[in-house]
């Protein structure tokens, strides 16, 4: 377990603030940008007191990983789990991920899978990352019924189709990603989605069909 925050942290800040931080300077510069000083400045708080939270620098990026996996991986593959009465309902939860940064961050994905250019350590990671999700799509399928090849053939085309279009950083209106959604479904599934299942994932998004809704990461789009 991490260190518990000491008593007065108005100087040092705190391990979460630390952690917000590298992941702001990780996102906005890569990860040679996520270094103690530029963090402390960034905090305003003492250089020293880094070393209340994180033993060096290798210690601050392997939490970074931990909280990524956490956050992506197993976001991902919560959902997967989640209860859904067919599998139309099953997709529609995992189409959370794509809407919900809460669930998944496609901003983090992206600049972690760019990390991993440069880093062993972090590739290993991300094909790691990448067997557990894909395995979690499969038993996905195969709760549905669906025969193993199928499902994880599958599984693999939705979430290949998803990290790629992360990777090309690409960006549509609300509006336009849910009339894209039953057909994504229906590819996907080979059942289009009921009336009353697309109503519920609307609802989840506060989503009203014929308004042009706001901007965000998700489910694979054009730019």
């Amino acid at each position: 377990m991490p260190p518990a925050d000491p008593p007065d942290t108005k100087w040092k800040g705190s391990r979460e603030a630390w952690l917000d931080a590298a992941f702001a300077l990780l996102l906005e510069s890569g990860v040679d940008s996520v270094r103690i000083l530029p963090l402390a400045k960034r905090l305003n708080v003492s250089r020293t007191s880094f070393y209340w939270f994180f033993k060096d620098r290798e210690a601050l990026l392997d939490a970074l990983i931990e909280r990524w996996r956490e956050k992506n991986t197993q976001g991902l593959v919560r959902q997967t789990e989640a209860y859904a009465d067919s599998i139309v309902e099953a997709i529609l939860n995992v189409f959370d991920c794509w809407l919900d940064p809460e669930l998944f961050d496609a901003q983090l994905e992206f600049a972690i899978r760019s990390w991993a250019l440069q880093s062993d350590k972090v590739a290993r990671e991300i094909d790691a990352a990448d067997e557990t999700r894909l395995e979690a799509l499969t038993r996905m399928f195969v709760r549905h019924d669906f025969e193993t090849l199928a499902a994880n053939v599958r599984g693999r085309t939705i979430y290949l189709t998803q990290i790629g279009y992360i990777s090309m950083k690409t960006r549509e209106a609300l509006e336009v990603r849910m009339r894209r959604i039953p057909a994504y479904v229906e590819i996907f599934t080979g059942q289009a989605p009921q009336r009353h299942e697309l109503q519920r994932f609307h609802a989840r998004h506060g989503y009203v069909p014929g308004t042009d809704g706001r901007k965000s990461d998700g489910i694979p789009r054009e730019s």
